[in-house]
């Protein structure tokens, strides 16, 4: 059949009877709004009969609240006529069937010149399902906001609250210790006492750690920073665990400038020197950087370890995961770190990767972005307290509204001869102050009843007694909120759970500081 024979196959009729029968409802209003003609959809979709329709405005098929607006939209329509898509969705706009009932449609308007006037073509739609679809996604997405919402508030509470009974055995144990030096039964069963505080510490950082990552409660705050002194740091912090094991820790000088969060990337150079002291039963364990391109700065951790097979390198970065081998003998940790590294990088956007041979040793590296800008090299980066010094009968306003943490502190203190003030809350110390005793330093938690902070405690404490006062500031947050406060060179910011002699480090420290 020839293209003139198709064309005239497509005589009136049968183009009538396509229009009559087509999927989509189909309306030709004139320019007054009177429908001229509908075919069978509109009746399936509205439920009214072609005499009920044709001769009649079309805003009986909109719902009475609607048919203001409809009235001015077609005007609007006819004084501007152009092709619609479909989308009357976008308008909130909704079809009444004959039995009262509503429904959601996208109409497609098309105009058309007949004579002296124009004619709408309009197409309509039941998106019933689309709506309900999005709905569903809506409420789906709001369901999950709220649940974020809910974890962020557990977090929160637990990074406070479930660190606080082990800060409370932890400075009790602490007490306990200073009290029975010359008691040696007592030193055995408190040295096993402290393995059991140091592992449930450690099982809860890397859970919270974890949650807090899962959660996206942890936002990045890249800045330039120098890494050596990151390493100077991790030197200090893991020289006498690795001498306690008969290692030699090597930190290599690095001069090398990097753009990243330094304190997220110090927390995976924490975990991975941690897991390399581990898992290494003699030798070394070694931090270098290297500089393989300009454009970056690549962080190696090595070891002469156990190794990890090559079948389970893959798995390795796993929660929970604990390499396996004949002569592993590793019984402690819990499979947590590495995978907390692996998230941090990921968070980060950095390279991580690793190599091992069994019984030779592993290298994990970590690849980041050089720095830009020259920096001094302590930004951004919680330096150590500074060298104890001697601090005799200092006196110490402790601010901790939880009385079981506030009492063991309390013995804590005074077992290291320290004058104690102990309150709970900001108009407690205030009220403390002004009865003029001599204040060296406040230890606070951050987190105080009736939504008080530390923060506000230690600035209301120095305006009123208008000096510098030295401040250590305690938490179990660990959130960005921490890690974005204000740097001052007279308030150390402490994680619980802290031990007992690290705090007394610390206090010394700051005291003997100038």
């Amino acid at each position: 059949m020839t293209e003139h024979q198709h064309q005239d196959a497509l005589t009136p009729d049968v183009i009538r009877m396509a229009l009559e029968d087509a999927p989509d409802a189909m309306l030709i209003v004139d320019g007054g709004g009177i429908v001229r003609y509908a075919n069978n959809a509109v009746t399936a979709l509205f439920g009214r009969l072609n005499t009920e329709l044709v001769g009649h405005s079309i805003e009986t098929l909109v719902p009475e609240r609607f048919r203001e607006g409809h009235v001015a939209y077609r005007t609007r329509f006819t004084s501007d006529a152009k092709s619609r898509p479909m989308g009357g969705h976008r308008l909130d706009l909704c079809g009444l069937r004959a039995d009262g009932g509503e429904f959601p449609v996208a109409i497609s308007l098309r105009p058309v010149r007949c004579e002296s006037d124009w004619l709408t073509v309009a197409a309509i739609r039941d998106i019933s399902d689309h709506v309900a679809a999005e709905r569903a996604i809506q409420e789906a997405r709001d369901q999950a906001e709220r649940a974020n919402l809910a974890k962020s508030r557990f977090l929160a509470t637990a990074s406070h609250d479930l660190r606080q009974p082990l800060q409370t055995l932890g400075l009790l144990h602490g007490v306990l210790v200073r009290a029975s030096l010359e008691n040696a039964a007592a030193a055995e069963a408190l040295a096993q006492q402290e393995h059991a505080i140091q592992s449930m510490s450690r099982l809860l950082n890397g859970l919270l750690d974890i949650s807090k990552l899962e959660s996206g409660a942890v936002t990045p705050k890249p800045d330039d920073f120098v890494v050596d002194q990151l390493f100077k740091e991790l030197r200090d912090e893991f020289s006498s665990l690795a001498e306690s094991k008969g290692l030699t820790l090597k930190v290599t000088p690095c001069e090398g400038l990097v753009h990243s969060d330094p304190s997220l990337v110090g927390q995976i150079l924490r975990n991975l020197v941690s897991n390399a002291i581990k898992y290494t039963r003699h030798g070394w364990v070694a931090l270098r950087c290297m500089h393989d391109t300009p454009s970056f700065v690549r962080i190696d951790v090595l070891d002469t370890g156990v190794g990890i097979p090559a079948d389970q390198l893959r798995y390795v970065c796993d929660e929970f995961y604990r390499v396996d081998g004949p002569d592993n003998g590793v019984h402690e940790g819990y499979g947590l770190g590495l995978s907390i590294v692996q998230r941090l990088v990921t968070l980060l956007g950095l390279k991580f990767d690793i190599q091992s041979e069994v019984g030779r040793g592993s290298m994990f590296s970590v690849t980041l972005p050089s720095g830009k800008a020259v920096r001094s090299p302590a930004q951004g980066i919680a330096t150590k307290p500074p060298v104890p010094g001697a601090a005799a009968h200092a006196s110490v306003l402790l601010v901790e509204d939880d009385a079981g943490v506030r009492n063991a502190t309390r013995l804590l203190l005074r077992s290291a001869n320290y004058d104690v003030i102990a309150v709970s809350s900001m108009r407690e110390a205030l009220e403390q102050v002004r009865r003029a005793p001599p204040i060296d330093v406040v230890l606070t938690d951050y987190h105080l009843g009736g939504r008080e902070t530390g923060i506000q405690v230690i600035a209301a404490l120095r305006a009123s007694l208008q000096r510098p006062l030295k401040a250590v500031l305690v938490t179990g947050d660990t959130s960005s909120a921490i890690r974005m406060l204000p740097s001052d060179p007279i308030t150390q910011i402490a994680s619980k759970p802290i031990n007992a002699e690290d705090l007394l480090r610390l206090l010394r420290g700051m005291l003997a500081g100038s």
